[in-house]
């Protein structure tokens, strides 16, 4: 393993979903190093088709209350379709997560006053001092959302090798007007999702909980 390729392994080894933020801003020569390094994301005929609002200090915590207020007076309406279920192995990863989740945070199943505030903190992106909302051109289509699938994941990695912690966020995605709405974004662009970013608050204990990864042998097929 050459060097280069150790360094991007631990990277992806110590990446996670921050869900518990310091209110320290990340500088802002960091944040624009971040964003450099996410820019040279590949996408279908380099079309690029991920824009980026990009929200800090006070217009985070004013972003936050708007979207929190949205989410327990209107319905769902997403840009993008939400997935119709999830089968067999798919379900059985994603309850080991929300479990996982909510055993870290002593949050029993029937607790539904805790479970409906730890929902909402999605909507206050976790304390997080920065957010990044993705959107992407309409007319690109599946394209397009896969493009900026592409660049998200670019985005977590380059912050996560500068100490910078993130959360990357489809929740924001499920009430695309709320979102519309308070940042000025046009009709001609998709709200694909969101990047909450900062330091990470090592005492929460959210952030003592991490997903596992299927082995390759769930996952691919060899041919040849």
């Amino acid at each position: 393993m050459t060097d280069a390729a150790a360094t991007l392994e631990q990277i992806l080894d110590d990446r996670y979903s921050c869900r518990g933020f310091t209110s320290e801003p990340v500088p802002e020569e960091t944040i624009d190093r971040i964003l450099r390094m996410a820019q040279r994301t590949a996408s279908w005929c380099n079309s690029q088709a991920w824009q980026v609002d990009l929200v800090s200090g006070q217009a985070t915590a004013a972003f936050g209350k708007h979207l929190t207020d949205y989410v327990l007076s209107h319905d769902m309406n997403s840009d993008l379709p939400a997935p119709e279920r999830y089968d067999g192995v798919y379900g059985d990863r994603r309850r080991a997560s929300g479990f996982g989740l909510y055993s870290a945070l002593g949050i029993e199943r029937s607790d539904q006053d805790a479970r409906l505030h730890q929902m909402l903190e999605n909507y206050r992106f976790f304390g997080a001092p920065h957010v990044a909302v993705i959107t992407s051109d309409a007319g690109l289509g599946t394209y397009g959302a896969v493009d900026c699938g592409g660049y998200v994941a670019t985005f977590l990695a380059a912050a996560s090798s500068l100490g910078v912690a993130t959360c990357a966020q489809a929740a924001i995605a499920l009430y695309s007007d709320g979102v519309r709405e308070h940042l000025g974004i046009p009709d001609d662009r998709l709200i694909v999702c969101a990047i909450a970013f900062g330091y990470a608050d090592a005492e929460h204990p959210a952030n003592a909980f991490r997903t596992e990864r299927a082995d390759l042998g769930d996952v691919v097929r060899r041919h040849g």
